[in-house]
């Protein structure tokens, strides 16, 4: 995995989401590096700034059963020590939740009311498939003698009991965290900047190779709309679902997801749990919904549905949103919790997931089939925000020491996929 034993580097990070702004910390934080000989450079295309996509409209989700397990081992860990060291508790909402999977049935809210499925128009249902790294003997089965007859915990006030059929954790105590993503982003571009790293708002249009070395990016900068050319020892292409437009090969493809931010009563207090939910519909006879909810300090909860597969645009500015799909997750939720059904809707929003079109994934590592000093990071599905600091971490240790250390990622390597 060998990139370059140059000694000046110039390294240019495509892509201003939780990937790029992570490795952007996490390289200002290696011991080798010096202001003096490396310069690091976030490209991003949105003209509002970091995290924009996906890395900013996530639920957050940081558990230790997530997927690959490969970064999993790194990034749970990271996450614990960049809470300690930076605040994470104030500074980007760092908590341990609780994990559990809710069945039962939804409320009656409007004889005339359609509820929809919560996927968006323009593209077929998709799933997320967030659980599939809980495998088999991962949920803990509640104890008959210490819970209630249905499983819900004492302190899960904010769904119904009487719509519950059961509930059971999904995960260890411990095993399961959060970090509001928009926030957490923002962050690592912000101590990453104090040490000197350069956030550039403009869209890199084309990657420079020459001699089957990396040599720059073209961008057209946002604010003039002048293109210009960074020079570069190395680039790393973190744009998630839109890196494909720079890399054409890259099996990369898209999958669109809906969310909402609810803000509950003042009064009411909202425990800290996240719901994966199986919700029958009232008079669909059949037809079951599965939002995941997501209770957040400062009295915020997120919620989103399945995925779609609509059509990409261009740039992430330009990302459009179903109200419709929102609507319906809206009328999920609230059919189970009288708490949210009380409460306002704050945001409706939409993004998009990168996903590795052949399976597995991400792409992680040293792309030097293609060109010396090509990095390519991507593909990390909804697990984006989770693995972000172990995948930024071995991408540091690629860049400065010449190698991946922290973990063995070779079966992410992009020679398996490109």
């Amino acid at each position: 995995m060998n990139v370059s034993t140059n000694p000046h580097k110039d390294i240019l990070i495509i892509g201003g989401g939780i990937i790029g702004c992570s490795t952007a910390y996490q390289l200002t934080r290696h011991p080798s590096f010096s202001s003096v000989t490396t310069t690091i450079k976030v490209i991003e295309a949105s003209k509002h700034g970091p995290a924009q996509g996906a890395s900013g409209k996530a639920g957050g989700l940081v558990a230790k059963w997530a997927y690959p397990k490969e970064l999993v081992a790194v990034s749970f860990a990271e996450h614990v020590k960049l809470a300690q060291e930076h605040n994470g508790q104030d500074r980007w909402g760092w908590r341990f939740v609780r994990c559990g999977s809710w069945e039962g049935k939804g409320a009656v809210l409007d004889e005339d009311a359609e509820f929809g499925d919560g996927v968006g128009a323009g593209g077929q249902r998709k799933s997320l498939e967030k659980t599939l790294g809980l495998g088999e003997g991962t949920v803990h089965k509640n104890d008959p003698a210490s819970r209630k007859r249905k499983g819900l915990p004492d302190d899960l006030l904010w769904v119904d009991e009487s719509l519950t059929h059961t509930y059971s954790p999904m995960a260890g105590d411990g095993d399961t965290a959060q970090v509001h993503p928009l926030l957490f982003t923002n962050s690592m571009m912000e101590l990453a900047a104090e040490k000197g790293a350069q956030l550039i708002s403009g869209r890199a249009i084309e990657l420079n190779i020459s001699d089957g070395v990396v040599t720059g990016v073209d961008i057209i900068h946002n604010d003039s709309g002048k293109s210009e050319t960074l020079r570069a020892t190395h680039v790393i292409l973190a744009a998630g679902a839109w890196s494909p437009s720079l890399l054409e090969s890259l099996p990369i493809s898209s999958t669109r997801a809906h969310s909402i931010t609810i803000h509950p009563q003042p009064s009411v207090d909202i425990a800290p749990y996240v719901l994966f939910t199986e919700i029958s519909l009232p008079g669909r006879r059949g037809l079951t919904v599965s939002p995941e909810i997501y209770a957040r300090p400062g009295n915020e909860v997120y919620a989103c549905g399945p995925g779609d597969d609509s059509f990409l645009p261009k740039n992430v500015d330009d990302v459009t949103i179903d109200e419709a799909a929102c609507e319906s997750i809206w009328k999920h939720v609230c059919g189970i919790s009288p708490e949210l059904r009380a409460g306002t809707v704050n945001k409706r929003q939409a993004c998009f997931l990168p996903i590795v079109e052949t399976g597995g994934g991400p792409i992680v590592g040293a792309a030097s089939n293609i060109a010396q000093g090509l990095i390519i990071a991507t593909g990390h599905t909804c697990w984006g925000i989770c693995n972000a600091p172990g995948t930024a971490k071995a991408l540091s240790e690629l860049v400065m020491d010449g190698k991946i250390q922290c973990a063995n990622l070779q079966r992410l390597h992009p020679s398996n996929y490109l």
